[in-house]
C-alpha cells in the first residue's frame, strides 16, 4: 500500500474528491438501470402497454436484490474505510473477505427462492390478470442473472473504497453495451419478445459480474485472504450495522413500489385509463426516477470513503465541508430533475409506447403530481450517507425511511380512498417536503454538537 495512495482522502480538495468517488458510481448506478429501461423501450414497441406493464410489476425484484448487495456493499466499505483511516489494515481485511462470502451467498439464495415463487411474486407485486403470466416468465430469467448483478453493485462499494470508481463504471458499460445490441435482435429478429428481453438483460448483467469479480486480485488497500473466508460474528455485525440503513432504504423503495403498483391497479381500474395504463405508467416513472436517484445515490456514495476515512484520522474540518459541499450540489441536481420531470412527461411517455393518447394524458399527469415535491429531494440522500459514514446508524436509519416508510406508504394509504389515483400520487410530494425537514433539522443539530465540543469552527 502506498502512502499517497492511502493519504489522498485526507489530503487532496473537496470537490476533487467527490468529482473523482461520486460520477463513476452515479453513472455505474445510471447504466445499471437503463437495463430495464432499455428492455421497456423494445418490449413497448414490440408489445405495446401490455408488455410494459408485465415487466414493469417485476421491477421489485431488483430493487431487493439492491437492497441485498448494498446492504453487503455499502456496510463493507464504510467499515474498510473507517478501518483504514484508523490504520487497521487486518480488519480491513477481514471484512473484505466477509462481505465476499456473503455476497455470493445472497445472490444465490435469492436467485433460487424468487425463481421458484415467480409467479406468486408477480401478483403480490401488482400484477393484473392479463400480464401474470408474461410477468413471471420475465422474472424467472432475469433472476438467473441476479447474483452477478449484485456482484456489479456490491463491488461499486467496495471498489470505491479502494480508491478505482472509475472500474466498475467501464464494467457496467460494457454489460449495457451488450444489453443494448442484443435487445432488438433477441426481440425482433429472434422473435422472442420478453423472453428475449431478459435473456438479453442477463448476458450483459454475467459479462459485467465477471469482470467485477475480476478485480479481486487487483485490490490494493485490502487483499481477499484465504484465512478471512470464515464468517466472523463482529465483522458480519459491523458489516450490516453499517450497511442496514441501505438495506432499509431499497427494501423501502420496492415496498412502495408494490403498494403504489396495487393501488394503480385498483384505482386505475376506476378511471377511464384502466389498470394497465395506471400501472404502465406508474412503471416507466419509476425508472425514469430511477437515473435521477442514481446521481443522488452516486454523490452520497462519493462522500462516505471522505467522510468514513476524515472521520476515522479525526479530521472533522473536512467532514463538515464535505457534506456541506454535497447538500449544495444536491439541491442543485434536485431542481434541474423537476424541471425535466415538470415538463418532460409526454416526450419521456412517447419513448415507451407511442400514438396512445389515453397513456400520455395519464403519464404526463403522473409525472407532474408525483414529482411536484422533487426540488428538495436530493439532501436527504447525502445527510443519511454523512451518519452512515460516521458510524450513527440509528440517524441515518431515520433519514433513509422517512420518505418512504413514515411518510409517503400511509399517506398514499390514506389519500386514495378518498382521492382515487391522485390521493396516491399526490402523497409523494408531502413526502418529499417533509422528509427534506427531517434531514435538515439533524444535520444543523449533529453540526451544532460539532461546535459546541470545538471539533469543527
Amino acid at each position: 500500500m502506498t502512502e499517497t495512495k492511502q493519504n489522498i482522502l485526507g489530503t487532496a480538495p473537496i470537490g476533487r474528491l467527490l468529482l473523482k468517488f461520486s460520477i463513476p458510481t452515479a453513472l455505474t448506478l445510471m447504466v445499471n438501470y437503463l437495463y430495464n429501461i432499455v428492455d421497456q423501450i423494445f418490449i413497448g414497441h414490440a408489445t405495446g402497454i401490455s408488455g410494459v406493464a408485465a415487466t414493469n410489476v417485476t421491477f421489485p425484484i431488483g430493487i431487493i436484490a439492491a437492497a441485498l448487495a448494498l446492504l453487503i456493499g455499502d456496510g463493507c466499505a464504510a467499515n474498510i474505510s473507517l478501518h483504514l483511516g484508523r490504520r487497521e489494515q487486518e480488519e480491513a481485511d477481514r471484512t473484505f473477505a466477509n462481505g465476499v462470502v456473503l455476497l455470493l451467498s445472497a445472490g444465490l439464495l435469492l436467485s433460487f427462492f424468487g425463481w421458484l415463487f415467480a409467479r406468486k411474486l408477480v401478483v403480490f407485486f401488482g400484477a393484473s390478470p392479463t400480464v401474470v403470466e408474461d410477468a413471471a416468465k420475465y422474472m424467472r430469467i432475469t433472476l438467473l442473472g441476479q447474483p452477478f448483478a449484485m456482484c456489479n453493485m456490491a463491488f461499486t462499494a467496495v471498489i470505491r473504497a479502494d480508491g478505482n470508481p472509475q472500474y466498475m463504471m467501464r464494467s457496467m458499460m460494457i454489460g449495457a453495451g451488450l444489453n443494448l445490441i442484443l435487445d432488438p435482435v433477441f426481440i425482433f429478429v429472434c422473435g422472442w419478445g420478453i423472453a428475449g428481453a431478459a435473456l438479453a438483460t442477463i448476458i450483459g448483467q454475467i459479462v459485467s459480474g465477471i469482470i467485477a469479480l475480476a478485480y479481486l486480485p487487483r485490490f490494493q488497500h485490502f487483499r481477499l485472504k484465504k484465512e478471512n473466508l470464515r464468517l466472523k460474528g463482529k465483522t458480519v455485525r459491523n458489516i450490516m450495522q453499517l450497511g442496514f440503513p441501505s438495506l432499509c432504504t431499497q427494501t423501502a423503495t420496492a415496498a412502495t413500489q408494490i403498494v403504489m403498483n396495487n393501488l394503480m391497479r385498483d384505482y386505475g381500474a376506476q378511471t377511464i385509463y384502466g389498470s394497465d395504463i395506471a400501472l404502465s405508467c406508474y412503471g416507466l416513472m419509476m425508472k425514469i426516477y430511477q437515473i435521477a436517484h442514481a446521481m443522488f445515490v452516486g454523490l452520497a456514495s462519493g462522500t462516505q470513503p471522505i467522510n468514513g476515512f476524515n472521520f476515522g484520522a479525526k479530521q472533522y474540518e473536512r467532514v463538515k465541508e464535505t457534506i456541506l459541499v454535497a447538500a449544495r450540489i444536491s439541491i442543485l441536481i434536485s431542481v434541474v430533475w423537476f424541471v425535466i420531470f415538470h415538463f418532460g412527461g409526454g416526450f419521456l411517455a412517447a419513448l415507451f409506447v407511442e400514438e396512445e393518447p389515453l397513456y400520455e394524458e395519464f403519464a404526463v399527469h403522473c409525472f407532474r403530481l408525483y414529482m411536484l415535491g422533487f426540488f428538495v429531494y436530493g439532501l436527504p440522500n447525502v445527510t443519511s450517507s454523512f451518519f452512515q459514514a460516521i458510524g450513527s446508524p440509528a440517524k441515518a436509519l431515520t433519514v433513509s425511511l422517512s420518505r418512504q416508510v413514515i411518510f409517503l406508504i400511509p399517506l398514499a394509504l390514506l389519500l386514495s380512498p378518498r382521492f382515487g389515483l391522485d390521493g396516491a400520487l399526490g402523497a409523494a410530494p408531502i413526502a418529499d417536503g417533509l422528509t427534506f425537514l427531517l434531514a435538515l433539522i439533524l444535520l444543523l443539530q449533529e453540526l451544532k454538537v460539532w461546535k459546541e465540543k470545538g471539533m469543527v469552527s
